[in-house]
């Protein structure tokens, strides 16, 4: 793709010419609601110029372990947009999921996700819920770089960016203030992950401190996410790390009502991706009772995004009179405060016989357009990085650690600057002085240091690596241990 975008965020007046769209059925029901919320665009008018490419479980089959054949990002890179149905990602290793590829490789940074409950139409213990949750997209562990490193342990790299998290926090104030927003949110884990979660929330307050008309509170994901369960009235946007931006806004539309009902943006400076939030159900595909809902929305907020709001706003007041008149599919309907209960097509079809209503309970939200991307501030002057240490990670049968660290010690005498400092087992400190009672794996992570008088460099590794591989203590992995203007960017062992 070209570096050219072809999605202006920065909103222009309705176009005449049909909008060029990928369109992605999906797997399970989504070829159902796909059909269903075509139906409906083309009765409303939609301008578009769709182009349909297969995603997902049959490109897996054929051998694709992305689930994305070339005829897909060819078209994207023609559309830069793309409406995409629910994908089925096969169980096991080797295959990636669809979403994670193309959120990343597409540069989508930012994942909107409007949460409103539509009580009494919809029953819910939360009538007042009515918040958007604003999730980073490419980062944290969604980064999917995953190794087994023993035999009895495996890891996952949380990779959090100053430049990625930034980009999302600004976007996020940028939200609230075209959205008449008193008091942004933010959930992290940083009395924990000191480092990544708290990169995030130390950029979270300085963004804060340049909207003062904005109020910002910080709380640790606990406790933020049984508030949103218990009183989520009192949220009105929050901004959400990737995966806990995805655990809680599926919460969030639960509660509301069904995450049938729940559709979501992704969106960056050169593409975007309209969806709903929910799986492709394989249990009910075919069966013509799936709610369409969720990609409907969805492709409400595709159309404002891209010059035509106009048609978006009649769409979305046809869909919420549709629900107010009781027409409901079988999710919401369970509820027993429906008129009647439709298939997929057949709710479709109702959506399209009021085009032109309005509903009498809710106002449109969906259909009014996203604000523009702000810029990012450059980049910081790269910091002065001097090096402290290395830690070496072993795949050693559990053992007495203090045996291990003697066989360390002496191994390390061939490479002079660098001594043994603390042996951790999944993070817990057993060398020195460690608790008989810690359970250990075969995964050892061993932190050697230089003197504090001592100044060491990155080419005494090599040498470190090699007296312990000598010893029979062969490395799986290592981490240098650097100062980034005098401060550790490195975490201390728990216990220590």
């Amino acid at each position: 793709m070209d570096g050219s975008p072809r999605f202006d965020t920065n909103l222009a007046a309705a176009t005449p010419a049909p909008l060029p769209v990928t369109i992605a059925p999906g797997d399970g029901i989504g070829p159902e609601i796909m059909a269903a919320t075509l139906a409906v665009l083309e009765a409303a008018g939609a301008r578009l110029a769709p182009e349909t490419v297969t995603i997902g479980e049959a490109c897996y089959k054929a051998g694709h372990t992305s689930g994305l054949a070339a005829e897909a990002w060819e078209s994207l890179a023609r559309t830069r947009l793309m409406l995409k149905g629910p994908i089925t990602t096969p169980q096991g290793g080797g295959y990636k999921s669809v979403n994670v590829t193309l959120r990343k490789s597409l540069g989508l940074f930012a994942n909107i996700r409007p949460c409103r409950a539509l009580h009494p139409v919809i029953p819910t213990k939360h009538p007042d819920l009515d918040l958007l949750i604003v999730r980073e997209n490419e980062e944290d562990l969604y980064a999917g770089i995953e190794h087994r490193q023993t035999d009895e342990v495996v890891q996952c790299l949380k990779l959090i960016s100053r430049p990625g998290t930034e980009r999302l926090v600004r976007y996020g104030f940028a939200l609230a203030a075209a959205g008449g927003v008193k008091r942004v949110s933010c959930f992290t884990k940083d009395n924990i992950m000191k480092m990544t979660d708290g990169l995030f929330h130390r950029v979270l307050d300085e963004v804060a401190a340049e909207h003062p008309g904005i109020a910002a509170e910080h709380m640790i994901v606990d406790i933020g996410a049984a508030r949103l369960a218990a009183t989520p009235g009192r949220f009105e946007l929050i901004i959400l790390p990737n995966l806990y931006g995805d655990i809680l806004s599926d919460v969030a539309a639960e509660i509301a009502g069904s995450v049938g009902l729940a559709g979501s943006a992704n969106i960056g400076t050169g593409g975007a991706m309209f969806e709903a939030i929910h799986g492709s159900a394989p249990d009910i595909a075919g069966k013509d009772c799936a709610n369409p809902s969720g990609l409907l929305s969805a492709a409400i907020m595709m159309l404002a995004q891209n010059g035509q709001a106009d048609i978006a706003a009649r769409i979305e007041a046809a869909w919420l009179r549709t629900l107010e008149d009781g027409i409901h599919t079988a999710d919401v309907y369970a509820a027993n405060r429906s008129k009647e209960k439709v298939g997929t097509q057949a709710f479709a079809q109702a959506v399209i016989d009021r085009l032109g209503q309005a509903p009498q309970q809710f106002d449109l939200r969906l259909s009014a357009p996203l604000p523009p991307i702000p810029p990012v501030p450059a980049r910081q002057a790269p910091s002065v990085k001097t090096m402290d240490g290395v830690d070496i990670f072993l795949h050693a049968r559990p053992a007495d650690p203090d045996a291990l660290a003697q066989h360390l010690t002496a191994a390390a005498t061939a490479v002079p600057g660098l001594s043994l400092s603390v042996i951790t087992n999944r993070g817990v400190k057993v060398w020195p002085e460690g608790k008989a009672e810690t359970f250990c794996t075969d995964h050892w992570r061993c932190r050697f240091l230089a003197a504090p008088e001592v100044t060491v460099s990155p080419a005494l590794v090599p040498g470190l690596l090699t007296a312990l591989a000598r010893a029979g203590l062969p490395a799986i992995k290592m981490e240098m241990l650097f100062r980034f203007d005098g401060q550790p960017g490195y975490s201390a062992a728990q216990g220590q």
